[in-house]
């Protein structure tokens, strides 16, 4: 399966080209894609597009590779939302590793974020055994998967809704570290595609679309 997750971002890397910056109405509900492990907003960028397309204003998180958990990323993350919307609440949708950047920007800064959605995101349990990938992790982090050095745990409901996406096709997260528990979350939904496929897969970008609109409308 983790064959299949590299073999699925090689193939769409194309994806990838065309302009940066923000999309989609002005007049939409705005929301904030961050990347995950290792990636940066040209890989979510099909993402982006189709959420632009869905109705939402949508921006990137303009801070480059995502390599890391920091405590100054968060404030760089709340900063950028700020920004972004300029009065307004902004939802976040967090890909793997940039969901538990969401969950925790989500609990340091409720009153910039309406609510937040994880694709594949390993915020729950032991993330050693729930992440196929958590060698890599520490590797290029150079701190334990289990102990970033911020101030929240990922796994704490931030106190805005929250939405996890999971797949059982998921080649890096497991299910329960994706899914999490009841008083983890406000709701969650599995959808039918591989991890890389939640931001990079054209067939993935419907569900997860709808999955979201469906999200915002319930408020």
């Amino acid at each position: 399966m983790r064959l299949k997750e590299a073999g699925a971002l090689a193939a769409r890397v194309y994806r990838g080209f065309g302009r940066l910056g923000e999309r989609g109405p002005s007049d939409g509900p705005k929301l904030m894609v961050i990347p995950g492990f290792l990636a940066t907003d040209r890989t979510t960028l099909g993402l982006q597009r189709a959420l632009a397309e869905g109705g939402f204003r949508v921006s990137g998180w303009g801070l480059g590779l995502n390599r890391r958990v920091t405590e100054r990323t968060v404030d760089a993350i709340a900063d950028q939302i700020a920004r972004f919307g300029a009065g307004e609440k902004v939802i976040l949708v967090g890909w793997s590793l940039g969901g538990l950047y969401a969950r925790v920007v989500a609990q340091e800064r409720p009153e910039l974020v309406e609510r937040v959605v994880t694709l594949g995101s390993p915020f729950s349990g032991d993330r050693r055994r729930n992440n196929n990938v958590w060698r890599l992790y520490e590797w290029v982090a150079g701190h334990h998967v289990n102990h970033p050095p911020i101030d929240r745990d990922p796994a704490q409901k931030p106190p805005v809704p929250t939405l996890a996406i999971w797949s059982r096709r998921d080649g890096i997260v497991s299910v329960d570290g994706a899914r999490g528990k009841a008083e983890e979350r406000d709701a969650e939904l599995e959808v039918d595609c591989t991890h890389m496929g939640f931001g990079v897969s054209g067939k993935a970008y419907p569900q997860i679309v709808a999955a979201i609109r469906s999200f915002h409308s319930a408020a």
